[in-house]
């Protein structure tokens, strides 16, 4: 099997130059996030912008995300890792350019939504990185891809200190693009994954594939012949809801949902924070700012960009913590131990602290919420079966959206009348997500990816000692 081929060839050049490309992918998702914190209160002074214009300029690109995250991950079943992949990295690279060139609100508005549209396919390089990666180093593998975030995040920042104040929006907006256009050239480098190949029927394009992994790594190619799983509907939605599937698929989209949620919402939560001091001045300060005109503005000032640097940064410890306990906890535990200190913090910020341990509590909070979302990115692609692979993900990227559309109107609406509110909010939805993990019914720490949906979970994992045995095991399942 397949499986039995990666584990063979091992870890080596290939699954280098591929972490280096998959990174890439997410540097540049990560720096048209980012973007978005950046461009709205620029454009809210250049173009004398009310707040809800400026709110809806980061809602559309969420909105865009949200429609398009099952359609990716549809096309990426259907027609190939690749393909969905190579179309969503285009796609963004184009409008993402084009929307430097808007000449009005609406236009922006438009291009920004289309540049959503795009970002929504590129969790898929995920799905294709996660599928060459032999067992041992995948978490690890995934987990150090969020390294790529946090660099495009800081990239962004650090950019926009150099860019801003000299060219303008537009040009921040057309080298943001850089990373991505990197992307769509290295991108023909890329083969398609070979499980996909297998599980298409295309045997010889899946071997071919597999040589000239072995050959990179200077490993010898497995002997035997390659076991054609049994050729079934790809992207099927229903897939998702069969017996075996349907508590994991409800249960981790509360959990990517929650996630999102909570991220973006400490995000928000960090500049009002910041702004007003402390916890308990928030209500004045909120009041005092109501009383200036609505069109008011303030540019970013350079002490803001520092801010924005020093909360991005806490993502890398978030890592390093969740890079250490994924393997010895397994991925359940470690997705409720990350809510669960979230929580924690979120329900210490009920105490008047001040601002250094304000800092404290929301760096620590920040750090275990993105290693979360981490370990459900390592979860995700290892309890599907490669049929439905990259539609579960696909949705679970579709339900993160969700969260984060909402999340503005409680970290920002609702924190107006009442703080405390707020944050019991957030800590009871990551209590609940603690939960939803501890209950998930699959744990997939050391196990193999999931061929075919027709056989038990696991499965292709029997018999890997006596390699005789499993081989035949796995023949009379693809026979059924």
């Amino acid at each position: 099997m397949v499986e039995d081929a990666v584990e063979a060839i091992g870890f080596g050049k290939f699954q280098w130059k591929l972490s280096v490309l998959t990174g890439l992918a997410w540097m540049a998702d990560a720096m048209e996030m980012m973007i978005l914190s950046i461009l709205a209160p620029q454009l809210h002074c250049e173009w004398r912008l009310p707040s809800w214009q400026v709110a809806l300029l980061t809602s559309v690109v969420f909105v865009g995300m949200m429609s398009s995250s099952t359609l990716w991950g549809n096309i990426s079943d259907q027609y190939g890792r690749k393909t969905g992949l190579k179309i969503s990295v285009l796609w963004t690279l184009y409008y993402g350019i084009l929307s430097a060139f808007a000449p009005v609100y609406s236009w922006i508005l438009v291009l920004r939504g289309l540049v959503g549209f795009g970002i929504g396919g590129v969790p898929q390089s995920v799905t294709l990185y996660a599928e060459f990666l032999p067992m041992k180093a995948r978490a690890k593998c995934i987990l150090l891809i969020e390294v790529f975030w946090a660099i495009g995040t800081v990239f962004e920042v650090v950019l926009a200190v150099f860019v801003m104040p000299s060219l303008g929006w537009r040009w921040l907006l057309i080298l943001s693009a850089v990373p991505l256009l990197l992307f769509a050239v290295l991108c023909f480098w890329l083969p398609e994954s070979a499980r996909y190949d297998v599980l298409s029927g295309n045997q010889e394009k899946a071997i071919a594939t597999l040589k000239r992994i072995a050959t990179e790594n200077g490993a010898p190619m497995p002997l035997g012949k390659l076991i054609i799983s049994r050729q079934e509907d790809r992207g099927k939605m229903r897939d998702l809801f069969t017996p075996h599937f349907r508590w994991t698929t409800l249960l981790l989209w509360f959990i990517w949902f929650s996630n999102a949620f909570s991220y973006y919402g400490l995000v928000l939560l960090t500049t009002e924070l910041f702004q007003a001091g402390d916890v308990c001045s928030i209500s004045s300060w909120k009041k005092a700012v109501e009383a200036k005109c609505s069109l008011a503005c303030e540019y970013l000032s350079e002490e803001d960009y520092m801010d924005l640097l020093w909360t991005t940064l806490s993502e890398f410890p978030g890592v390093l913590v969740t890079l250490w306990i994924i393997d010895r906890l397994g991925r359940k535990k470690t997705m409720a131990l990350c809510f669960v200190i979230f929580s924690l913090c979120s329900l210490l910020l009920f105490i008047c602290v001040g601002r250094n341990m304000l800092t404290l509590l929301l760096f620590i909070a920040r750090a275990f919420i993105s290693g979360g979302f981490q370990a459900a990115y390592v979860y995700t692609p290892e309890v599907y079966p490669t049929a439905t692979r990259a539609l579960g993900l696909g949705t679970c990227s579709g339900m993160a959206r969700v969260g984060a559309l909402i999340t503005p109107f409680i970290a920002q609406v609702m924190l107006e009348s009442s703080v405390y509110l707020t944050l019991v909010v957030y800590s009871g939805c990551c209590l609940l997500a603690a939960l939803a993990s501890c209950f998930l019914p699959i744990e997939t720490k050391g196990r193999g990816l999931q061929e075919s949906s027709h056989r038990e979970w696991g499965q292709e994992m029997v018999g890997r000692g006596t390699h005789g045995t499993g081989v035949a095991r796995s023949n009379s399942g693809s026979q059924e």
